[in-house]
């Protein structure tokens, strides 16, 4: 009589011991936490929050990064909800400068009643990814991106400006930890960048403001009053929650082969979406930005060999204690300004770099892509360098064209488009199965997006 052998369990599915599982959540932990640390003390910098304010949105960030963790490493199939593979979710970089952009010129109930726009746009167009992924090519994201880096970085230099000498003491010391520390610890640079610069302004006087309360506290809803929905002021974060969708394709190809499971984004992309949108609509209720699948964590997991999806859902449970901590959000909240503006400048600028990087790798040599790049910067930029030349328009126009991530992004999509279907011919990219001499079809290129499932 033969004996049956139980099926191979995958390393995704790889449940782990608690010695090691905890370990090893910590480490993703610490990957992960700077992003939602530093987006939301920017969030209640920039927008002047009390410190109970700033406490309760650090509280709201931290544990909608957990919830989010959670969706995705641990799923609902039944709902087609998370990818079941190792990520974290956090606040994008880029929603952040655009959450603050509409906060600054509409006010936070309107940057609120934008994520809630954006989240549920972004529901409503899962079922055309395959079409809608075409618009973004690697061309538009990195214009994209390019202007968000520097539009944030006028939003940010004012907090800087307001001390000076800490505010360039903070980014002397970021600079230190990302020379000295490698690793995941190199991750940690901006938040450890943060603790050293309020020990800067503790040792030279400043004295930071504490909120006081309990132990544990749930984060309020709706901190800046009942949202305010305008779907023009919402523009951007359509644009971004669209763009998002390429950005999750490339990191589920990422996460799959990390983990050695085949990938299969016409299948996981919209469940990755799908979380996101879920857990943004939650940011809309508590005041902060978008909320993004990240692969930051992708690096333990190639360092280690853990692939299981378990340990980031341990991460998860870790983030949601550490946000309902409120002594360690309180502690938090107290950042001073100027070492946040720090902070934020070198955040910001690393985007910007990012998405020059990303042109680096654009064939700009080819006329069409370089004035596609061309044109597009300078709709983004004129906003920033010349404000007052849309003073004349309507209000709709004002709204669309004075913003510049939203008008370069759109005019990129655009122009991209355009030049792509009635520009010069190129030299072939495979966009599209060629036959060979031999009359075999060559292969697509790589990138080119998959069916929808």
């Amino acid at each position: 009589m033969t004996a049956t052998t139980a099926p191979a369990v995958e390393p995704v599915d790889e449940w782990l011991p608690l010695r090691r599982l905890a370990p090893l959540a910590c480490q993703h932990l610490l990957a992960g936490v700077a992003a939602p640390v530093s987006s939301a003390i920017l969030v209640a910098t920039t927008l002047k929050l009390s410190a109970g304010q700033t406490a309760s949105l650090l509280s709201a960030t931290l544990v909608l990064c957990g919830v989010g963790a959670l969706a995705q490493s641990v799923g609902v199939r039944a709902l087609r909800v998370g990818a079941r593979l190792p990520f974290l979710m956090l606040p994008g970089g880029a929603a952040v400068a655009i959450f603050l952009q509409i906060a600054r010129e509409y006010g936070p109930a309107t940057a609120s009643g934008s994520v809630l726009l954006a989240a549920a746009f972004l529901l409503c167009v899962l079922p055309f990814y395959g079409r809608l992924i075409r618009l973004f090519p690697p061309l538009v994201m990195s214009t994209a991106v390019v202007l968000i880096g520097i539009n944030m970085i006028k939003v940010t230099a004012p907090m800087v400006a307001s001390g000076p000498a800490l505010g360039f003491a903070t980014l002397a010391v970021i600079a230190l930890f990302f020379l000295v520390l490698r690793g995941v610890w190199r991750q940690l640079a901006v938040l450890l960048g943060l603790a050293g610069g309020t020990l800067v302004a503790v040792l030279t006087g400043t004295e930071p403001h504490m909120a006081h309360g309990g132990a544990f506290a749930l984060p309020d809803p709706f901190p800046y009053g009942p949202p305010h929905f305008d779907l023009l002021a919402s523009v951007p974060l359509l644009v971004f929650a669209l763009a998002s969708l390429a950005e999750a394709t490339g990191q589920t190809v990422l996460n799959s082969e990390a983990v050695g499971r085949p990938a299969d984004p016409g299948r996981d992309v919209p469940r990755i979406a799908r979380a996101d949108a879920l857990v943004s609509l939650g940011s809309g209720i508590f005041g902060t930005s978008l909320m993004v699948t990240s692969a930051e964590n992708i690096g333990i997991v190639q360092l280690t060999h853990v692939r299981s999806r378990f340990v980031t859902a341990a991460a998860g449970v870790l983030l949601i204690v550490c946000g309902l901590f409120t002594p360690l959000t309180r502690a938090l909240a107290a950042i001073p300004e100027p070492v946040v503006g720090a902070a934020g400048l070198v955040v910001y600028a690393v985007i910007a770099v990012m998405g020059f990087g990303m042109l680096s790798r654009a064939d700009l040599a080819h006329g069409s892509d370089g004035i596609v790049v061309a044109l597009a910067l300078v709709v983004g930029l004129l906003p920033i360098v010349a404000p007052e030349m849309y003073a004349g328009l309507p209000s709709w126009a004002r709204i669309l064209f004075g913003s510049g991530v939203a008008a370069g992004a759109i005019a990129a999509v655009v122009l991209s488009a355009v030049f792509r279907l009635l520009g010069p011919d190129r030299a072939p990219t495979a966009t599209r199965p060629r036959p060979r001499q031999d009359g075999i079809p060559a292969p697509e290129a790589p990138g080119t997006p998959p069916p929808v499932r």
